[in-house]
């Protein structure tokens, strides 16, 4: 998934932090609400400004990132 255009990254926003769409929702909010539990469908009913992309954009961008550590660390 190219998610290039859905996770944004602004000095001043969220302190830098990757945040989807220039809100100020972090994939790193995105990745704890799933690994606490909450399936997709709770995340949508809480967040109504999100979509199912969004969240599919956060899991590509946490992917490839570690990918870019393992990578490094050869």
């Amino acid at each position: 998934m190219d998610y290039q255009h859905i996770i944004t990254i602004e000095p001043g926003k969220r302190s830098g932090k990757p945040c989807i769409r220039g809100m100020r929702i972090t994939v790193y909010d995105i990745l704890e609400y799933l690994a606490g539990g909450m399936s997709e469908t709770e995340i949508l009913e809480d967040f109504s400004e999100l979509t199912s992309e969004d969240i599919k954009a956060c899991l590509a961008f946490a992917a490839e990132r570690e990918k870019k550590l393992f990578v490094a660390s050869l």
